[in-house]
């Protein structure tokens, strides 16, 4: 049974037990079910095929363009619900994409917080998106976020990073705010388990004897905050990483090497970057959103990466939890602030940095 805790923890402190199925559109499109649909993809430069979808405004028509980037077990297929009027008004173009392994992106055997940067720059410029762009990260998204904020920061217009998880072997990280946290010898003894053992990972997470890792976690109030049960409740969900998908090993190691590179030693630590948009006046457009009642990412952790870090503008939601892409005011808050550098009283931390 100590397996099966290891997992279902591991599987709670990533937030994707069940999740949120995406909310219908207002203006729906009929689809023939006998016509196959041809997923929308790109070949980078190594051969790989990388598939993305569209929403928001059209390219041509748009004045900001972002790149959101999904977490651990998520697809291009997540919903970041955003009112389309919004959209409309700022004249916003949005590009979501299947990171390497997920959805119809091809897998990379070489994923490295080198390669998610990679990935994403080429994404854009075969989109031409232009000289820059925006991205918006969410939870395990931001790693590879972290690495365009080292790698190519010439090229970021804005980042907002939403419930960025928090890898505890970054060298900056006080050691007293982090002894105590149950979450740090977790990731140590997971990233072990994965990385050592994936055979018995991949028969667990596949196995049909005992309850599977959802099954322990679902509406589990340890793990899920009031808003995010509410969110659950709400909407009938479904699991992003059923066992029928895990069952093909090129998924699994797909999503196997995902979680080694996000929580292992890094070739760098976040806290010790600068700010990147330092030509141009010291002004900065990066941006964290936290929930306050977030069970998966501690908030203390995420403040004292703002201490650190002074040039991020830090953003926390009172009774938000870890999925804050759920909430349309949040989302839109989220979106005035990264492109009009809008600051919501509502959503200023209630403690002095």
């Amino acid at each position: 049974m100590v397996l099966r805790k290891i997992v279902a923890s591991m599987m709670s402190c990533l937030g994707i037990s069940k999740q949120p199925k995406e909310a219908s559109s207002s203006s729906t499109t009929s689809i023939d079910p006998l016509v196959a649909v041809v997923p929308l993809r790109i070949r980078l430069g190594d051969g790989r095929y990388l598939a993305y979808k569209e929403s928001g405004v059209p390219k041509s028509k748009s004045i900001y363009r972002i790149i959101v980037v999904h977490g651990f077990g998520s697809s291009k297929d997540m919903n970041f619900m955003a009112p389309q009027e919004v959209l409309e008004e700022l004249g916003i173009y949005i590009l979501l994409f299947d990171r390497a392994g997920y959805g119809e992106s091809d897998p990379n055997p070489k994923r490295s917080l080198k390669s998610e940067a990679s990935d994403i720059e080429e994404l854009a410029d075969q989109l031409q998106l232009g000289a820059k762009f925006y991205v918006i990260s969410v939870s395990v998204g931001a790693y590879p976020t972290w690495s365009c904020l080292k790698r190519i920061p010439h090229r970021l217009a804005g980042v907002a990073l939403v419930v960025p998880f928090i890898n505890y072997k970054w060298p900056s990280l006080p050691d007293e705010l982090t002894r105590d946290d149950y979450r740090k010898n977790l990731s140590r003894w997971t990233v072990w388990v994965t990385r050592y053992t994936p055979g018995l990972v991949h028969w667990w997470l596949t196995q049909k004897i005992f309850p599977s890792s959802s099954t322990v976690l679902d509406r589990n109030p340890r793990f899920f905050s009031k808003k995010d049960l509410e969110v659950l409740k709400n909407t009938p969900g479904y699991q992003l990483l059923s066992k029928n998908k895990l069952k093909e090993r090129v998924v699994f190691d797909s999503i196997r090497r995902d979680f080694i590179v996000a929580f292992s030693k890094w070739d760098f630590d976040p806290l010790e970057l600068e700010n990147p948009m330092l030509g141009k006046g010291g002004k900065s457009s990066v941006h964290i959103w936290q929930g306050f009642e977030d069970k998966v990412v501690p908030v203390e952790l995420q403040r004292c990466v703002s201490k650190y870090l002074p040039w991020i503008h830090y953003h926390e939601v009172p009774d938000g939890g870890h999925l804050l892409v759920y909430d349309s005011a949040v989302c839109e808050a989220i979106l005035r602030s990264l492109l009009l550098q809008d600051d919501p009283p509502l959503y200023r931390p209630k403690y002095n940095a």
